[in-house]
């Protein structure tokens, strides 16, 4: 397996930031700095260590690659495809994890190529195989991204960090912003087995890319739905909450934990890049 052309244009060296090519399993850069890619198909560009707890781990990604496969959040990657479009171009996943909404939006966008960004190169392993026409990188999103300026028509953030910068940087003129979001009741029939959603989160949002995104249009996913005791297993380990199953008797709770009737609620937003002038950071 390999890199798609249009992904290895569009990534930079994370050392000096020049273009790379592709040389057999190497991707170069004319300064000789060089990254091996991984016989699953990625590339790890990082050059440091990150702190622990920040990527997710082996049991997290199975938990995370079971649960999505149930096809409980099929609904949420069927907004996420119908926002992104069938546009031509490259398709940015910030915090791709696995790849399934990417694998999910190339599927509604024949003319698209993918590429897939995660701090878990293990999570990466799976992505790299999610769908023929996509790439995987292992990268620090609060980092600037190895990632040219402008190469991207789409970049998709599903529940991942956000760096509003490089989320504008990396966009061409006009790119779409995708963003999925957890709203207040999201599996909070699971209560303290998983992280409470702030109620002030759409207010967060609008206030980190307002200045350099304008909201087009937003649809809400909410329904409830039951949920087989794997699930709810799954959907807990997979997430944050995945790194605290050994505190507060969580993790047997969860190992007891039956079927139950869950709700899955999000908010699913697209964004336009606003073209910014100095003195002016709305771009208005």
């Amino acid at each position: 397996m390999s890199l798609p052309n249009r992904v290895i244009e569009a990534l930079r060296c994370s050392v000096c930031a020049e273009p790379v090519s592709l040389t057999g399993r190497t991707l170069r850069c004319e300064r000789r700095h060089s990254f091996d890619l991984a016989r699953q198909g990625y590339v790890n560009l990082l050059h440091a260590r990150i702190p622990a707890g920040t990527a997710d781990t082996a049991p997290m990604v199975d938990a995370r690659a079971a649960f999505l496969s149930s096809g409980a959040y099929a609904p949420l990657a069927d907004a996420v495809a119908s926002a992104a479009g069938s546009a031509p171009g490259l398709i940015i996943d910030a915090g791709a994890g696995p790849g399934y909404y990417l694998s999910r939006v190339l599927d509604d966008a024949p003319d698209a190529v993918g590429l897939a960004l995660d701090v878990s190169a293990i999570a990466l392993r799976r992505a790299a195989r999610a769908h023929p026409r996509l790439g995987a990188a292992v990268w620090n999103l609060w980092e600037p991204w190895p990632v040219g300026d402008g190469v991207a028509s789409v970049v998709l953030d599903v529940f991942s960090p956000r760096n509003a910068a490089e989320f504008h940087r990396v966009l061409a003129p006009g790119g779409k912003l995708v963003v999925a979001s957890p709203l207040p009741g999201h599996l909070s029939e699971l209560g303290d087995l998983v992280l409470a959603v702030d109620s002030r989160k759409e207010e967060r949002l609008e206030a980190a890319l307002g200045g350099l995104f304008v909201r087009e249009s937003g649809v809400e996913v909410v329904r409830t739905q039951p949920f087989s005791a794997a699930q709810v297993r799954d959907v807990v380990a997979m997430g944050p909450a995945g790194f605290h199953l050994d505190r507060d008797g969580r993790r047997e709770r969860l190992d007891a934990a039956a079927g139950r009737d869950v709700t899955l609620a999000v908010s699913v937003s697209v964004w336009r890049r606003a073209e910014v002038r100095e003195g002016n950071p709305e771009g208005l």
